[in-house]
């Protein structure tokens, strides 16, 4: 059976190094949630670095998820100091899953909170995809779909909540689930 891949990006207002307090909450929440997900019914897997590399981003060895990639269009920080980003990438059994974790609860909180973190970009910050049980997405996979879903708005190879796809390409029945600025034209 296919899994649903996820990959979120956000450029953050100050880069993750910085010792400010809305850093640090933002780090704080980001922990709670990762607890959280994790035991989420249709949570499969998430992308960690090895355990020397936590904390790292670039340059970190994520095993299967391969290397760490960032979209085209972000020109903040590289290096530990300076990067200014919060990236995932993730496994679900199914859109409803993945929606019920990601608007409910602790993540619901934060994302009502988005603004005091994260920049508006004016671009998409997440991307859905479909990928057969044996294949772990990379990094590159996500900003590649994320970027296609930014350029050509929603469809079965990358799209969102509100115009989602089945596994065989057809639209799904979640249609008006997901926030309206989910909408990419």
């Amino acid at each position: 059976m296919p899994h649903l891949a996820l990959y979120t990006f956000g450029v953050l207002k100050a880069p993750l190094a910085e010792p400010a307090p809305l850093t640090q909450e933002f780090y704080d929440i980001g922990a709670a949630v990762y607890q959280r997900f994790v035991r989420q019914p249709g949570y499969l897997a998430h992308a960690e670095p090895a355990d020397s590399d936590r904390g790292m981003l670039f340059g970190a060895d994520w095993g299967a998820w391969g290397e760490f990639a960032v979209p085209a269009w972000y020109d903040k920080g590289r290096t530990a100091e300076t990067a200014a980003l919060a990236a995932t990438l993730s496994l679900w059994t199914g859109p409803r899953p993945a929606f019920d974790a990601v608007y409910t609860g602790l993540h619901r909180e934060a994302l009502n909170r988005r603004y005091d973190w994260f920049e508006r970009t004016g671009r998409p910050n997440y991307v859905f995809w479909w990928v057969s049980d044996d294949v772990t997405p990379t990094w590159r996979d996500g900003v590649s779909r994320l970027e296609h879903l930014h350029d050509h708005g929603s469809a079965p190879h990358a799209f969102t909540f509100r115009q989602s796809f089945d596994p065989d390409g057809t639209p799904a029945g979640i249609g008006d689930v997901g926030p309206k600025g989910d909408r990419v034209h």
